[in-house]
């Protein structure tokens, strides 16, 4: 039997005098906006709802509620926009700090740029999000027509299960992640707002990296990867950037919303949430 030392052991419980998280106060609350799609609703209350409840446990206003997982940036973005003004009014709040992942970027800026939004929000902070479109979406719609339009009738009636009450259009949704669209249609005719101060985190695994990935998303992966360069399973890394690029973490895009996370990747994704509130701290947001 290994002898472990008593003063070794005796170490290892020591109590630390603040074990709860820091505060950090910001000067707005945030606003967290999901991406496509609602299978991680499955499993836990919203697709931001952990990483909501770790900024409250910095003592930060955070919000993660849930809209149409499959509809098109304008129907998406008008609820995103709905649940602002309601935010504002039930709680009295100035400004919003607005963190969108993946497709919820495209419809914050959609938002703040043609629904008004740029008085109510203050920050934008994207992770992931396909400002350039991806290659995956092209991928998807080039599937046998008959096979498109059936999963695409179940996807919108597990959309319209989960969220009842607004129609769900998978298809239509998918078309405006292409690069084309994104590219030539939706950049140019949504401009970023002056007052709005935009930020974004991009994310790169497997292919031409050395992190790890779920074989799940492997040839996924590797397809974006011959056309469009390194990436997170989902968007490029370049197509992430957006306004200032923070940084490009080496977290995959469904491990961002904590969904498949195993626990030895747990600490980068809570080191990566801090940082994000942090730097909006650190620019008086």
């Amino acid at each position: 039997m290994k002898w472990i030392e008593p003063k070794k052991y005796l170490k290892k419980l020591e109590l630390t005098e603040f074990p709860q998280p820091e505060i950090i106060a910001l000067n707005y609350p945030v606003l967290m906006c999901h991406g496509y799609g609602g299978f991680s609703m499955l499993v836990t209350p919203s697709p931001l709802h952990n990483s909501c409840m770790r900024l409250r446990g910095y003592g930060i206003h955070a919000f993660a509620p849930n809209i149409v997982p499959y509809a098109t940036i304008e129907i998406r973005a008008e609820q995103w926009a709905e649940i602002i003004s309601k935010l504002i009014s039930l709680h009295g709040y100035e400004k919003i700090n607005v963190v969108a992942h993946s497709m919820g970027g495209l419809d914050m800026r959609y938002a703040i740029s043609k629904l008004n939004m740029a008085g109510s929000v203050v920050s934008l902070t994207t992770i992931a999000s396909p400002h350039r479109g991806t290659s995956l979406a092209e991928i998807v719609l080039n599937t046998p027509e008959a096979l498109k339009e059936k999963l695409g009738e179940l996807i919108d009636w597990f959309g319209e299960s989960i969220y009842p009450g607004h129609k769900s259009d998978s298809v239509a949704a998918v078309e405006q992640l292409t690069r084309e669209y994104v590219t030539t249609e939706f950049n140019p005719g949504t401009p970023d707002a002056e007052q709005v101060a935009y930020y974004s985190y991009s994310a790169a695994v497997g292919k031409g990296t050395k992190v790890p990935l779920n074989p799940i998303y492997r040839l996924q992966n590797q397809l974006i990867f011959q056309n469009e360069g390194i990436n997170d399973s989902f968007v490029t890394v370049d197509s992430a950037k957006w306004g200032k690029h923070l940084k490009t973490l080496s977290i995959s895009h469904l491990e961002q919303i904590e969904f498949q996370l195993n626990k030895e990747r747990k600490p980068v994704l809570e080191k990566f949430w801090k940082d994000l509130v942090l730097n909006l701290k650190k620019n008086g947001f």
